[in-house]
């Protein structure tokens, strides 16, 4: 396995539900065609956009195969397996069936605020019960705990299954000191859609997007300008897209993403809760941008 399946544009594809809260078959078929048709890279299946907090096991099994069953080889897939119980994360990284997935995309232990040490120790166990190659995620705003350069670079130096990070921390800093000196089979994956034009500019290989859920031509086009280095084309749609990116997170995600999914017809304003839909105030203001885009 190499890193070239994850060049470019990822996305975190959203799980749809219907009104009563069981998961809407249907729509994810729609949404991953509509992926597949605007030329994203790739689709990362159950991650924190995919509200696999919510899922139980059968039902993420469920969503695998169902997303693997319409992609059709189409694009490479990526499994969201992540938690803050190691033995439970590396239960599952064998529990699961897992055709026609690439890699892992698994998340830094949340809420238990680990060490650096307990990190790195972590993402070691992952490392060697793993069947597929991993990408880490570093999301400090949503765990409560950084993963720091060092940490990074020590795990990817001695875990040759780890293939990637998917940087969210924001720290411009520690991203240059990754990218600097990350071992070569290794990549930086922007974790944040604001941010990635100047990230590739510094060397990350691509994104793991929310935004190209409901805009996949827009951005992905504009990731492939970025990594071309035509970063005077890559601009037009980094900042048609800013304020569209902005609304995503303004009441939290993945509220702000449906609400631009349902608007489309791709699939319906439902959630599980704790997850709600965007206040009328905000609803007013997506329809606004949508329509002046």
């Amino acid at each position: 396995m190499t890193t070239n399946h994850f060049t470019g544009t990822g996305v975190a594809i959203a799980t749809p539900f219907s009104l009563s809260g069981d998961i809407d078959f249907n729509a994810l078929s729609t949404l991953v065609g509509h992926l597949y048709d605007g030329g994203v890279e790739y689709l990362v299946v159950l991650g924190t956009t995919g509200e696999s907090a919510t899922l139980d096991h059968a039902e993420k099994q469920q969503v695998f195969s169902h997303v693997a069953k319409v992609n059709v080889g189409r694009m490479p897939l990526v499994a969201g397996i992540g938690g803050n119980d190691t033995k439970g994360v590396l239960r599952d990284l064998v529990s699961f069936e897992l055709d026609g997935y690439q890699a892992v995309l698994s998340v830094s232990p949340y809420y238990n605020k680990p060490s650096q040490e307990g990190l790195f120790r972590h993402y070691e166990a992952v490392a060697g019960e793993s069947p597929l190659p991993v990408i880490m995620y570093n999301v400090p705003g949503r765990t409560g705990m950084n993963v720091s350069a060092e940490t990074t670079l020590r795990i990817a130096e001695h875990c040759p299954n780890i293939i990637a990070t998917k940087e969210a921390s924001g720290n411009f800093e520690q991203i240059m000191q990754i990218i600097r000196h990350k071992p070569a089979h290794f990549s930086v994956i922007s974790g944040d859609d604001g941010i990635t034009l100047p990230m590739i500019a510094l060397g990350a290989q691509g994104v793991i997007s929310v935004v190209a859920n409901a805009y996949p031509k827009i951005f992905s086009d504009m990731v492939r300008q970025c990594l071309a280095g035509d970063f005077a084309a890559a601009r037009q749609g980094h900042y048609r897209l800013m304020e569209i990116i902005q609304t995503l997170f303004a009441e939290g995600s993945p509220s702000g993403l449906k609400a631009y999914l349902s608007e489309m017809g791709i699939c319906g304003n439902h959630f599980r809760l704790p997850v709600v839909p965007v206040s009328d105030a905000l609803m007013t203001k997506i329809r606004s941008l949508m329509s002046s885009l």
